[in-house]
């Protein structure tokens, strides 16, 4: 395992579900003290600077994942939860998740009304959310007192980071967006040897899962000149996918977004991603994401507009328990990111303005 996997292991194994990143704060803040300036907006995004001189640049990652909190507690003992982001009914039953109490860890797992107990016409339809459980093998509800659940308590996925048969493919949760903090990171790394042309801004968010919350006071922290939002992306190699849904393939370089919900990026820095990538021969794919939105959706909005764009990571199985990547796509981002910092400079962001 090189140090790549190693960051990409600690950064996923790690959790924090919106509103409850202290962990995977602490660990970030021990990659990103030895890089630069370190700030924090007052709902705990962190904030790396380095550098003073030239146009301000963010990058922004998101340390949140997707999660569930506890609201009810059963006579019976079992724990009843909302859900922290956005999570597919199909994806849950059967997994076993880690309840976050004041004692310490707790293993669950996910459960509903067995299919046995079903009449037919129930067992075709999808389990909701609502009707599930997470069952840590209490009898009682004083047993689940006892063992420090509490309301409020969040959960997480329990899924270790592994790498695949072949060596290439990473699979492990919360890639979204820990695969982003990555980049962020590696890309500070080298600019603490390197010069730059700008203010670099390295931002961690907070919250992006349940309304891109950290990036909008974040942003009131950096105040950019510029953006560049690094995110996992959805990979359209799956069975069920037809090419004009997605065309993203896993292994088939970064992806730029060209629109999603909520943002359409600046055209000129798209264009200049584009170019970037032509430069250094790196293959670049495109995705359209109008089921769901990034950070950008707030930073693009910041005071009067700041340029953004959207750099991504393909990624099979978001939003569920474990996701793959693919390590070639990664590599590559990292390149096109760094060469596009090297880039943004006065003149260069100066002309990121729309013409008169």
């Amino acid at each position: 395992m090189d140090n790549t996997e190693r960051l990409l292991k600690e950064l996923t194994e790690a959790h924090g579900v919106p509103g409850y990143e202290e962990e995977i704060r602490s660990l970030v803040r021990t990659y990103l003290e030895p890089l630069g300036v370190i700030e924090e907006d007052r709902i705990g995004s962190l904030i790396c600077r380095q550098g003073e001189a030239g146009p301000r640049v963010m990058l922004a990652a998101h340390m949140d994942e997707i999660g569930f909190m506890i609201h009810h507690i059963t006579e019976e003992g079992f724990l009843k939860f909302v859900p922290l982001g956005g999570w597919w009914d199909q994806v849950l039953l059967g997994q076993r998740v880690v309840v976050k109490t004041h004692k310490g860890d707790v293993v669950g797992v996910i459960g509903a009304k067995p299919p046995h107990l079903l009449p037919p016409d129930e067992r075709k339809k999808v389990v909701e959310k609502k009707a599930m459980y997470i069952d840590i093998g209490a009898t009682s509800k004083e047993e689940v007192e006892a063992a420090g659940v509490r309301l409020g308590d969040p959960v997480v996925p329990l899924a270790p980071f592994r790498v695949l048969a072949g060596g290439k493919t990473l699979l492990g949760k919360a890639f979204d967006d820990r695969v982003g903090l990555a980049l962020l990171i590696d890309a500070l790394q080298h600019f603490a040897q390197a010069p730059h042309p700008n203010a670099l801004y390295g931002v961690a968010t907070v919250m992006e899962e349940v309304g891109l919350r950290g990036a909008k006071t974040s942003a009131e922290v950096v105040n950019p000149d510029v953006a560049v939002i690094l995110e996992s992306d959805i990979a359209g190699d799956v069975p069920g996918i037809k090419p004009e849904e997605s065309a993203v393939k896993l292994g088939g370089g970064p992806t730029l977004v060209l629109v999603d919900a909520q943002m359409i990026p600046n055209l000129k820095l798209r264009d200049l991603v584009i170019e970037t990538a032509e430069e250094l021969d790196i293959p670049l794919q495109f995705s359209a994401l109008l089921g769901g939105a990034t950070d950008g959706g707030a930073i693009h909005l910041h005071h009067t507009g700041v340029p953004t764009v959207v750099l991504g990571i393909p990624a099979r199985h978001i939003h569920s328990h474990s996701a793959i990547i693919h390590r070639d796509d990664y590599d590559r981002a990292l390149r096109l990111l760094i060469a596009v910092i090297e880039k943004l400079d006065e003149e260069t962001v100066a002309s990121l303005a729309p013409a008169a």
